[in-house]
């Protein structure tokens, strides 16, 4: 008993001095609320960046430490902490330590195999929600990054794993400052940030066109092996997608209904834009799908008519072949008495047979439409 116990302690201990794990079955065996990294490293060192508004003001700075945040509180302006990557754990513990944010919060945030999800607590609102990217390294292929949204009274707060251009179009809106951005509070910032992220999917659509229409039209007539895989991979790559997108709709159906100081009457109109662009994407990629599904039937299509097309062609010279070679047979035999054999033309009238045969059985599968 005593062994076993300590074998459950040293893996356990094992584990504790990872600061990143693979795979959230490798947090087996830790204690709930511990801060670990789980998903994949990038190597982007994490950078905190500040933006505080409001009609009048606009303020943008990087920060090296949490602490900086105590200076920077201000009731008057909307607070929006960006953290993008998630290497250093300190930061997001610190975090929730200035914010007040439950510790199964910050696991979840550094747990980066979540579904997009909301949480609703008593101070803040938590939304985990997927941004996806298409890169062209390879026929298709996407890649996946968990964005956590932290909703407070004039505060939002997010978790990217990594720096990208995901949030510029926001950053380029505040410049306006007689936008609604600049005029509403943090619940409107949030939207804002969910409406972004969802723009994304369609960008990936626009894309998913430009790959699927010219497949669509060469895998009829130039089917290859090189295709199927390609199709294989965007068939994949829809239902990664559709699992990482669907629960969105959940999502956004909750905010409408919840009851909260943090999200205002007004803004809940914006929320419902976004769930009806989410509706939008999901149908399109049913479709998507559908099309997938045709390409692949039609790519098996093709592959029968040509083995088809080639017994066919294999089968009208065999059909040829056979009287020639049924009278080759006989005449091959070693039969003494065969007068045929003794006669002067008996070989070109042979030849002759052979051609009238082969030219009468042509005209036979051509009349017939065989060929």
């Amino acid at each position: 008993m005593s062994s076993i116990s300590q074998s459950g302690n040293l893996r356990q201990h094992h584990q504790t001095t990872k600061t990143v794990l693979s795979s959230s079955a490798d947090k087996s065996g830790l204690p709930a609320g511990m801060l670990v990294h789980v998903g994949e490293k990038h190597e982007s060192e994490c950078k905190i960046t500040v933006t505080q508004y409001n009609a009048d003001t606009l303020t943008r700075d990087e920060i090296t430490s949490i602490a900086q945040l105590q200076h920077l509180r201000n009731a008057e302006l909307i607070t929006w902490v960006n953290v993008d990557g998630l290497s250093d754990i300190h930061i997001v513990e610190s975090i929730g330590q200035e914010l007040n944010i439950h510790p199964l919060v910050l696991e979840d945030i550094l747990s980066t195999h979540q579904r997009p999800k909301l949480e609703e607590y008593e101070d803040f609102l938590y939304m985990v929600i997927k941004g996806i990217s298409l890169t062209r390294e390879k026929n298709f292929s996407l890649q996946y990054e968990q964005i956590s949204i932290l909703l407070l009274a004039n505060y939002v707060v997010t978790f990217k794993e990594k720096a990208d251009d995901t949030f510029d179009p926001i950053y380029n809106h505040l410049q306006n400052r007689n936008g609604r951005l600049r005029q509403f509070g943090s619940d409107y910032l949030a939207y804002v940030i969910l409406d972004t992220i969802v723009d994304e999917y369609f960008v990936v659509e626009d894309s998913l066109d430009d790959v699927i229409d010219p497949l669509e039209d060469d895998i009829l007539f130039n089917s290859s092996k090189e295709m199927l895989q390609t199709v294989q991979q965007i068939r994949r790559g829809l239902i990664s997608m559709k699992r990482n997108i669907s629960p969105l709709r959940e999502l956004l159906a909750t905010i409408q209904r919840i009851d909260t100081p943090l999200l205002q009457e007004k803004t809940l109109r914006y929320y419902g834009d976004v769930y009806d662009h989410v509706l939008r994407v999901t149908d399109s990629l049913e479709s998507y799908r559908e099309r997938i599904s045709a390409m692949h039937n039609i790519y098996l299509s093709s592959i029968s008519n040509k083995l088809n097309e080639t017994m066919k062609i294999l089968t009208i010279f065999a059909s040829i072949f056979i009287p020639l070679t049924f009278i080759a047979g006989i005449y091959g035999m070693n039969f003494e008495y065969m007068p045929e054999l003794k006669w002067h033309w008996a070989y070109p009238a042979i030849w002759v047979i052979f051609i009238t045969i082969s030219l009468g059985l042509l005209y036979y599968f051509k009349k017939k439409k065989w060929l």
